[in-house]
């Protein structure tokens, strides 16, 4: 098992117990009290961690494909999350702007 593809099933597995921390001390704990607030830093911190590495330093299939294009992808999701939020369109907005740039610049070689 690759370096990344252990980080991701930790990341999973850490995210899941941090949800399964919550949902035993949703009701008994205000939104605001520090230890939600914890869980939730540590979650996205987590997350952006391996997205960082995801973008800058890929591996396999992700590798093959030209960081510009990973980076305007990166850009056109967190774009559309601003403009519009959800996860299912911005998730495919970076997708689709990542798959066009990488075509274009294949196009270009």
């Amino acid at each position: 098992m690759a370096g990344a593809e252990l980080a991701l099933i930790l990341l999973i597995l850490a995210c899941a117990l941090l949800r399964a921390a919550g949902l035993l001390v949703a009701g008994r704990l205000r939104p605001d009290h520090p230890f939600v607030r914890w869980a939730a830093s540590v979650a996205l911190a987590t997350l952006a961690a391996f997205i960082t590495v995801a973008i800058l330093a890929p591996s396999g299939l992700l590798a093959g494909i030209a960081l510009p294009a990973r980076l305007l992808g990166l850009a056109v999701a967190l774009g559309w999350l601003a403009w519009r939020g959800g996860m299912l369109a911005p998730l495919m907005a970076g997708l689709s702007a990542t798959a066009l740039l990488d075509a274009g610049l294949r196009l270009l070689e």
